[in-house]
């Protein structure tokens, strides 16, 4: 390595996007040095346009040397930026020490169309004279053209109103699933582009097609099986532009002169899974020689292009294959295949079957206590694939559905063709995120709660941030996304993910402020506005920020903050209290009276406390982006909150007026109470912990807070105790189980092997899954300073003392990775081992260790290299570090 490189440049969150809608995209890169302590003192970034390549004959922008520390998302400030245009760019840096790098090597990224106006294909739907527009089966389109010779670069841009799958030359374009995702349709339709170069069949006749299916747009959504919210028409927009090297482009657009069928695919619905007939296949469709002499004319409609957006996050992929454990036969004799894991996608046959021989696939969480298949837990979503074959030997997936599935049971399999578990691969579906961050410790069960916390973000991550993947639900709950956020956003980069969520939530809100229970808003016009529920309009962009760094979604959801601030505020007859309106209260809290969902802590003193926390965050907004006034304005709003809030719920000596753990837990976390009073709240939360066996009995809004509080007020031996609990209410339980995903319930399934209820019982419910923010950042001690947000500033607060013998946590942030972990030798010293990479520096705080009787690799404190500085504070020993890794004993002796 190098004294100084500069890799891993990325642009927009992206390695090398193409179809960029972002007019002033941002830049990112990590250094790389084999020395300690290396800081960013300067940068500078090249961008040239066209073009095989980086191009300095043609730069469009050239920051020249920029005296800046900032490596994160940089803004772009060249001349404008246009559309279908490829640009290349790279950077160099120099460090504090005077040191400079190389270029490094180039990335590239490409515009995708920014305005209405670079379209000219029209929006195309088959002819309703000749197929029924409300027809269950998927419609497919095609048209041939000629290429050219001498195609440079070739990319199609599309999108749909519905769900689509694009083939050309008889193969299919990308491997996107689910395109064109799921956003507010009304205000704003996503289109994908495809670099098809190599697809592209040049000085002969090509074809193209797509696949339309009903997906959100169309198809069934929620519980009550309403379909068509958002239209009842599948519309196809598609324009390929072919680049060629004399510098003429050809476009080709969808028109009138496509044609249109149905197919194979006879059903298909997210919910109720896909019939397949293989028989009606239309073999070679998508290539030249097909013959559709027969197939139907299709129709223009008129329709709107400003709604536009070029895609803004990862989409969905197949992530991973699984492959299934074990073919069991239940006691009533049913055909059962189990994957072993709690997963979301599908599954992929291999099949060698007599023509016509229809299998049927219905997809299931759990078995009952008696080992039956199960599947009332589903409600209404039949999560069921027919699929009938066509003979020989074929393979099938569905490509329209997805199942939230462990069990699968099978009929229809032919008692002669023994059903082989090597035929059947699962594959794993889920927005491609990043994976950034782990947690390991020396206690197997929390190894697995980690697992399940992951395999749960996964599962509900698919284009929106899912309550649910199983049952007739599936929707955007505000509540769940704000309690997990800073979780997820430890396992998996989430930037673009919640970013485009949060411009829905925008769009969806009401216009007096209020913000709807699910996003996109899909619910009736009542279901909007609880506290807990709506305040993920501010805390979802403040944590982006903080895990990220990142000003821009500050600034673009500022007025949608606002708003929701204002809409809490114009609530009942006190501004400062929230004690009107419908809430969800504590949701699920264990303290619920019989036959309820919402715990026992009052729901004025919940959504207070949420009113304050959201209005504390706002002024903190407010001060980043520099709106002076706002800050003053806001921040006297919150002094009167907490005022309020103390005079209402805080008795004279110091007592809550009200007894459950939920309501001790947020005023403590959420900094609505001090000195004294602070101090009688977390020993009374404490005492009640105690009381209840060093169980917890809080619900959705409580839990997540928890261990925090407990641990930042001095009892951080009961908050392990808590999340070691093995027993009936707690996270392990549920691993005792046999859970591979986080339950809704803590009891979903009883001890006795009953299940909690058969109406709102999912076995994969990322929401409890918000301890892991605890175990990395508490436990793990990998935590961050605010102030410095994007992970600039790192934070080390081990936690040796938490009853294990290891425990360490990774995490690749925007500068690189960062390594957190300690563990105890046999001797009983604490060996704690830090990584933090270049341009990045950390404060770590050692406890119970002396100074003196701190070694750093091996040397004093004072002496190690990459130590900043050593001093005592609070009965640890804090040390400032640079970038580097350090092997840090407590108590040892120089070797």
């Amino acid at each position: 390595m190098q004294a100084l490189e500069v890799t891993r440049l990325s642009c927009e969150y992206r390695h090398n996007p193409i179809g960029l809608g972002v007019k002033l995209p941002r830049f990112s890169w990590q250094l790389a040095s084999d020395r300690m302590h290396v800081m960013q003192h300067a940068y500078r970034i090249q961008v040239s346009s066209g073009g095989q390549g980086f191009d300095e004959q043609r730069l469009v922008w050239d920051t020249g040397k920029q005296t800046s520390d900032n490596s994160l998302l940089v803004e772009y400030g060249g001349e404008a930026l246009q559309s279908r245009q490829r640009y290349y760019y790279r950077v160099k840096v120099w460090d504090q020490r005077g040191g400079e790098s190389d270029w490094s090597p180039s990335a590239c990224f490409e515009m995708g169309l920014l305005h209405p106006s670079d379209w000219s294909a029209r929006w195309i739907t088959p002819d309703d004279k000749a197929i029924d527009p409300l027809a269950e089966e998927v419609f497919q389109v095609r048209t041939t053209f000629t290429v050219r010779k001498g195609v440079s670069r070739a990319t199609v841009y599309v999108t749909s109103r519905g769900m689509y799958e694009l083939e050309l030359n008889g193969r299919r374009v990308g491997d996107e699933q689910y395109a064109p995702g799921w956003t507010s349709y009304d205000s704003r339709l996503q289109v994908q582009a495809y670099d098809v170069t190599d697809q592209i069949q040049e000085g002969e006749r090509n074809a193209i097609g797509a696949f339309l299916a009903n997906g959100w747009y169309k198809g069934v959504l929620g519980w009550d099986s309403q379909s068509g919210k958002y239209g009842d028409t599948r519309v196809l927009l598609l324009q390929l532009h072919m680049d060629y090297e004399d510098g003429t482009t050809d476009v080709l657009v969808s028109d009138r002169s496509w044609r249109a069928s149905t197919g194979a695919i006879l059903m298909s619905e997210l919910y109720h899974g896909e019939t397949y007939d293989a028989r009606l296949e239309k073999t070679g469709w998508s290539t030249a020689a097909y013959d559709d002499s027969d197939w139907a004319e299709v129709r223009e409609l008129a329709d709107s292009r400003d709604v536009l957006v070029m895609q803004e996050n990862e989409p969905a992929r197949v992530t991973e294959q699984i492959k299934p454990v074990a073919l069991l036969r239940t006691p009533s004799g049913e055909t059962v295949i189990d994957m072993g894991q709690n997963m979301v996608g599908r599954l992929h046959l291999r099949l060698d079957l007599p023509s016509g021989t229809s299998i049927t696939l219905q997809h299931g969480e759990v078995l009952d206590q008696d080992g039956h298949f199960y599947t009332a837990n589903l409600r209404s979503a039949r999560q069921t694939v027919r699929y009938t074959c066509k003979g020989g030997g074929e393979t099938y997936e569905p490509r329209f559905t997805i199942q939230g599935f462990r069990y699968v049971k099978v009929e229809g399999w032919p008692a002669e063709a023994p059903l082989e578990l090597e035929r059947i691969t699962g594959h794993v579906i889920h927005t491609d995120m990043e994976r950034t961050g782990d947690f390991e410790c020396a206690h197997p069960l929390l190894n697995q709660l980690q697992r399940n916390i992951r395999w749960g973000q996964r599962g509900n991550f698919v284009d929106v941030p899912t309550d649910c993947p199983q049952r007739d639900e599936r929707l955007g709950w505000t509540g769940d996304a704000q309690v997990f956020i800073r979780t997820a956003a430890f396992n998996y980069g989430v930037a673009s993910f919640f970013a485009k969520w949060l411009r829905d939530l925008k769009a969806d809100q009401r216009e007096d402020g209020g913000v709807p229970f699910v996003i996109p808003d899909v619910l009736d016009e009542k279901s909007h506005s609880s506290s807990a529920w709506g305040d993920a309009a501010v805390i979802c962009p403040w944590t982006l920020y903080v895990c990220y760094g990142d000003k821009r979604v500050l600034a673009e959801q500022y007025d949608s903050m606002k708003a929701w601030i204002e809409y809490i505020r114009s609530q009942g007859d006190n501004e400062f209290l929230w004690n009107t309106g419908f809430h969800f209260g504590d949701w699920l809290g264990l303290d619920a009276k019989e036959g309820s969902y919402v715990g026992a802590t009052p729901k004025d003193l919940i959504a207070t406390c949420f009113y304050a926390y959201s209005t504390g965050l706002f002024v903190r907004t407010a001060q980043v982006l520099g709106y002076k006034e706002d800050a003053r304005k806001y921040g006297e709003l919150y002094e009167s909150i907490v005022a309020a809030f103390n005079r209402e719920f805080v008795t004279g000596s110091g007592r809550l007026a009200a007894h459950t753990q939920t309501a001790h837990v947020l005023p403590l976390m959420f900094g609505l109470v001090d000195g004294p009073v602070r101090e009688r709240l977390a020993r009374t939360l404490a005492d009640d912990v105690q009381e209840q066996n060093g169980h917890l009995t809080t619900g959705f809004v409580g839990t997540p807070y928890l261990c925090h509080v407990l641990s930042e007020n001095g009892y951080h031996e009961l908050a392990v105790k808590l999340v070691q609990q093995e027993d009936y209410p707690s996270w392990l339980y549920s691993i005792r189980q046999g859970a591979t995903t986080i339950w809704e319930h803590w009891d979903g399934i009883k001890p006795d092997g009953t299940f909690w209820s058969k109406d709102m019982n999912s076995f994969n419910h990322y929401a409890y899954g918000s301890i892991g923010d605890w175990l990395y950042r508490v436990v793990a001690g990998l935590d961050l300073d605010e102030s410095q947000p994007g992970y600039k500033r790192i934070l080390f607060r081990p936690r040796p003392d938490s009853g294990m013998a290891y425990a360490r946590a990774s995490y690749e942030s925007g500068y690189g990775v960062i390594r957190s972990g300690w563990r105890i030798d046999e001797s009983g010293s604490v060996i704690y081992e830090f990584e933090l990479p270049p341009n990045t520096m950390a404060e770590a705080r050692i406890p119970h260790g002396q100074l003196a009787g701190v070694l750093v690799n091996n040397k004093r404190a004072e002496q190690a290299e990459g130590v900043l500085s050593a001093r005592e504070y609070e009965a640890c020993a804090v040390l400032e570090l640079g970038s580097g890794t350090y092997r840090i004993v407590a108590g040892g002796v120089i070797e």
